[in-house]
């Protein structure tokens, strides 16, 4: 065999071995490429194309989340929520403080509360009890620091007066008592004004509750130590803000509303109780009271650490 024959006999040999050698089903380094590809693509994707928000997800924490985060919908209802507890307590100055926090369009917070309220009263929010009591408070709040908005002159939101039903009724006229003699037909003109009877409007039996009561789990938290907390929804899950809740103690109670905390969600509240006291909770003139107390009683944690048992306790509509 000459050496030409030696050297193209290992030349076919090399070359048949590169391709008779098993194949990786995996490329390392293809994997690592596509998966750092991919990793640049979504941060790219959720940073400025489609930002993720916690906000969409119920019943989630959302420590991270301010007041001034919300969508547009979401601030009204934490607007409405806002008023509402200064219709409860009063304090101007923590009303005033949570608008300017809320970073509205408008540089005035309060006539800001005069355009939302423009807005809900020329909307179906107006349908419901509750929506019109909402409004006629924020009418009341920026009326009282000399600002005005398109709801001032709408007639249901200005008439919180009693009606009355007035009624005329004719006089009725009686017939002549009987007589042996027959006496002539005379016509007498009756000249005599109806009297109006004014009847008293009588207001429709309360409605059925349109909430229940579902759930009311336990738990013992140093953190949460003592705290009810609230959460209501609709029949489909969505939470409710600027909801009222209700609690009664013995020789007390307490109003609060929903969406007051929007890192916790909208449709969320909590109370603080007080060791050893007994309470009652509802929505007022929404809901049952609850029939089961909600005592606050001493509990230890798991890692065996005093507290005071709280109460997560769910509204859902009907």
């Amino acid at each position: 065999m000459t050496d030409y024959d030696y050297h193209e006999t290992q030349a076919r040999r090399r070359l048949r071995s590169r391709y008779d050698r098993p194949r990786r089903f995996v490329s390392w380094t293809g994997l690592f490429l596509g998966m750092l590809i991919g990793a640049i693509g979504v941060f790219y994707l959720t940073r400025d194309i489609i930002p993720f928000s916690k906000t969409d997800i119920p019943f989630l924490p959302k420590p991270d989340v301010a007041p001034w985060q919300l969508s547009a919908d979401a601030k009204n209802a934490y607007v409405v929520a806002i008023i509402l507890d200064y219709a409860h307590n009063g304090d101007l100055q923590r009303t005033i403080q949570r608008l300017v926090d809320l970073r509205l369009p408008t540089d005035d917070p309060i006539q800001a509360v005069a355009d939302i309220a423009c807005q809900l009263a020329t909307s179906p929010y107006i349908s419901t009890n509750s929506g019109v009591d909402a409004v006629r408070a924020m009418i009341q709040f920026y009326k009282l620091q000399n600002k005005r908005g398109c709801a001032d002159d709408l007639p249901l939101l200005t008439q919180n007066e009693p009606i009355i039903v007035t009624m005329v009724l004719p006089t009725p006229t009686l017939p002549p008592p009987p007589t042996k003699t027959p006496e002539p037909n005379i016509t007498v003109p009756d000249n005599s004004t109806p009297t109006p009877t004014r009847t008293p409007f009588v207001p429709p039996t309360a409605p059925p509750a349109t909430f229940e009561l579902v759930i009311a789990n336990t738990f013992c938290d140093t953190r949460l130590s003592g705290i009810i907390e609230v959460r209501v929804i609709n029949r489909n899950g969505v939470e409710l803000p600027a909801q009222p809740i209700r609690v009664r103690w013995d020789g007390g109670s307490s109003t609060f509303y929903t969406g007051l905390k929007p890192e916790r969600g909208l449709g969320y509240a909590d109370f603080q109780m007080e060791q050893g006291r007994a309470y009652t909770i509802e929505m007022p003139a929404l809901s049952n009271p609850s029939t089961t107390p909600l005592t606050a009683t001493p509990c230890f944690t798991d890692d065996n650490q005093p507290a005071v048992l709280s109460y997560r306790v769910v509204f859902r509509g009907s």
